[in-house]
């Protein structure tokens, strides 16, 4: 795009001033969006108003950090994370203008943190930000002393003396045999960790304390009354946010918060949103044909990654939108994505938002890869199961059960062919046995012993349709 373009592309999307922009006016600080003022090839940023941080929309997640043997630690854990390739994408990410990098103690094995110290060591400390998470879900991790060393070791590994934000991990989600209110109270309230983390932070081993939000929304409301009623201040929170989950994350789970309704009540009051699975886990990334078409036809510029970042990235009261980037080839497209973000005009905001109803309706599970219902005790493979049955979904070749033509035959035998390859006969949906293992551990709130019974169910009438 030249720079006549790109003004002109500016004015368009100023015109059409977008509904999220102009949402929550009566918030008690802006971040600021004026993406006018950005040089064309230069990250959009956007500034903090607790404490005036310049951070970059883009934020690199270090979830998905590639290994030696290819692809993640999901794919390969007994492989080693390949340092030389995260220290080239940490390079370029700075380079870039990305300096917010999101990590946790769960993360790749327990290795992310250790691989993002190392490949920030060689820079200068104050170029970037780090969070991570007090990630203490086992209940062997619940006491204080426990939780008080998984904070220590997080300094250690990350080579430095201060956490710029640091995450209750996953508020909401149950644990322990409790549901997500008591799982909370056993991780943060009884063991007076939140007390302590507030103290770290006065002495500035901290900089901004925030949540990040699964599951259960009456903690959610819970946590925010508490910011209201001054008990704890939330300088930030981290929410799943985009176009699909906007309206439709409960109607997928019931068990899920609409994004609309959490990225309201954060900016109603002031606190800045990072924004996490902006893709839902590469889903939207990966759209059926039809899907495709119709972003093409609408702006041929942008692909199905680039329009759901533009979503997310749009909203006034974002501080950062998070990506999991295993390749370089993908950060580099993000990197674009947001140098600088060209907001949404409120057309193809409407569009968008639209356009997930025909995307809800193809009733794809709601799994992003996150591997936290991993390792399942009797071998299945969750994650490759479910990757295999949307894939055939978003390629538009999923067999309708009972068909006779041709395209029932091709397709029949292909999702049949596939699965056999991606999930190794052992692991697949049929040995589920429903101990529910898995459940408690899932962020969607998915009932995978359902859809391993359904997906099981599926495939069956498939082999004995083999007409």
């Amino acid at each position: 795009m030249n720079r006549r373009e790109f003004i002109k592309h500016s004015a368009a999307a100023v015109a059409g001033t977008s509904v999220l922009l102009t949402a929550c006016k009566n918030g008690k600080s802006q971040i600021s969006t004026d993406t006018t003022q950005v040089p064309e090839g230069s990250m959009t940023l956007r500034v903090n108003p607790n404490t005036g941080d310049h951070v970059s929309l883009l934020g690199f997640g270090m979830m998905r950090l590639p290994v030696q043997a290819g692809g993640t630690a999901r794919e390969n854990p007994d492989s080693p994370i390949d340092q030389d390739a995260v220290n080239q994408m940490v390079d370029y990410a700075l380079e870039h203008g990305v300096n917010y990098f999101d990590t946790s103690p769960a993360y790749c094995q327990g290795l992310s943190e250790q691989s993002t110290g190392i490949a920030l060591a060689k820079h200068k400390r104050s170029s970037y930000f780090i969070a991570t998470k007090l990630s203490n879900f086992s209940p062997d991790t619940w006491s204080a002393n426990e939780s008080k060393a998984m904070f220590e070791r997080s300094l250690k590994y990350l080579q430095t003396d201060y956490i710029d934000y640091l995450l209750l991990h996953g508020i909401g989600m149950s644990g322990g045999g409790l549901d997500g209110m008591g799982a909370f109270y056993g991780r943060y309230m009884d063991n007076g960790i939140l007390d302590w983390l507030v103290e770290q932070k006065k002495k500035g081993r901290i900089r901004n304390l925030g949540f990040s939000y699964h599951g259960d929304v009456n903690v959610f409301d819970m946590l925010l009354r508490w910011h209201d009623e001054g008990k704890y201040h939330w300088d930030f929170v981290q929410i799943e946010l985009n176009y699909l989950d906007w309206k439709y994350a409960n109607e997928i789970n019931p068990r899920n918060t609409d994004a609309d309704y959490l990225y309201a009540e954060l900016h109603k009051r002031g606190i800045p949103a990072v924004i996490m699975e902006p893709l839902l886990g590469g889903r939207l990334a990966k759209q059926p044909d039809a899907i495709t078409r119709k972003m093409r036809e609408m702006d041929y510029r942008y692909s199905p990654a680039a329009w759901a970042f533009r979503f997310a990235g749009n909203p006034e009261g974002v501080l950062t939108v998070l990506s999991g980037m295993t390749y370089l080839e993908h950060l580099k497209e993000n990197v674009i994505t947001y140098s600088p973000l060209y907001p949404l005009s409120a057309d193809e905001e409407n569009w968008l938002l639209a356009l997930a109803k025909d995307i809800y309706e193809l009733k794809a599970i709601p799994c992003t890869a996150c591997n936290y219902c991993m390792p399942c005790p009797y071998g299945l493979n969750i994650p490759g199961i479910f990757a295999h049955y949307n894939k055939c979904i978003a390629e538009g070749t999923m067999p309708a059960v009972g068909g006779q033509d041709n395209d029932f035959r091709r397709n029949r035998r292909a999702f049949l062919v596939g699965y056999d390859r991606a999930v190794p006969r052992l692991r697949q949906a049929d040995h589920c046995i429903g101990c529910y293992h898995c459940v408690s551990h899932c962020p969607q709130r998915i009932d995978i012993p359902k859809e391993m019974q359904r997906i099981d169910r599926f495939v069956d009438a498939l082999k004995m349709n083999n007409n």
